[in-house]
Formats: structure tokens, sequence, C-alpha cells
């Protein structure tokens, strides 16, 4: 699955209650999607498994929120960091890379956890998982010469 996309604009601020400020993504579609998810209690799209994602930035130290969709894997959520095939890794990726430590949002829970890129043993089966649901990842992997990052986030005790 992949992430929810737009175009650039800018984000809005809200309040977390574990962390502070967080930024919504600078991208207008994905802003628009962020509210739309909180409104609705987190109901996904049609044919979607949405979640928010808030992720440290790696270079200010703010808390940045976006909207992907996820695949499971047993009791671990899996994202793909296709940035629809453009040549970089997008921001929250590099973010969580950073700091691994993240706020995850399903529905109406919201809880920690330790996201990190599959390892090389991992990630065939979680690519052909995400690939199965989502199509346009075989697109996005021919549009760009570096490989896709697939990631795992896995829940933190206590949240």
């Amino acid at each position: 699955m992949g992430e929810v996309h737009g175009n650039p604009g800018s984000g809005e601020v809200h309040d977390s209650p574990d962390f502070g400020e967080v930024h919504d993504s600078p991208d207008p579609w994905v802003a628009e999607h962020i509210r739309r998810f909180q409104e609705t209690g987190g109901r996904p799209r049609p044919g979607t498994n949405d979640l928010l994602l808030t992720t440290r930035g790696r270079r200010t130290g703010e808390l940045r929120r976006t909207a992907l969709v996820y695949g499971r894997d047993g009791d671990r959520y899996v994202l793909v960091a296709s940035n629809r095939g453009a040549d970089r890794h997008p921001a929250w990726y590099l973010n969580l890379l950073a700091d691994p430590r993240v706020t995850v949002q399903v529905g109406t829970e919201v809880f920690t956890a330790r996201a990190r890129p599959a390892t090389a043993a991992e990630r065939p089966r979680l690519w052909r998982l995400m690939a199965s649901a989502r199509p346009e990842y075989a697109a996005y992997r021919e549009r760009t010469t570096r490989e896709i990052p697939v990631v795992l986030l896995e829940r933190l005790p206590g949240r």
C-alpha cells in the first residue's frame, strides 16, 4: 500500500496529548485526508486501510504527521515508502530513520511504535504483500532507480 498524496501547500498545526504540537503534511491533499480521517473517527476510505503516522523531524525536531496506507503482518503494520516512485525517499521515512519512535493512529486507537525498515530477508515477502493489495507499487518501482523501502511498525508496550 503506499502514501496518500496530493499537491504541495501548507499544513495545519495540532496538539498531541503525548508529544505536543504536531504539524500536518504541507501537501494539501494529505492534510485534507488527515482532517477527514479525524472527523470520521479514523474511518478508512473504501477499499483502503489508512493510518496517521507522526514522526519527529530529523532537522527541526518538530512533530510531523502524514496519512499512509498500511498492510498487516501479524501484529505489525507494514508501510511502503514509495514517494510515488520519486528518486528520493519521503520525508517521513527519513525522519523515522533518525528517530524510530513514532505515534500511530488507526481508527480511534492511538499508540506508540518503533519503526524500522524491513530486513533483506523480510522485504521480498512484505513487498509482495503490499504490491498485491496496491498494484501501483509496481509502477512506482519502475519509475525510480532507488529501492523502495518497506517499513514495519512494531507497537511498544504500554500504549
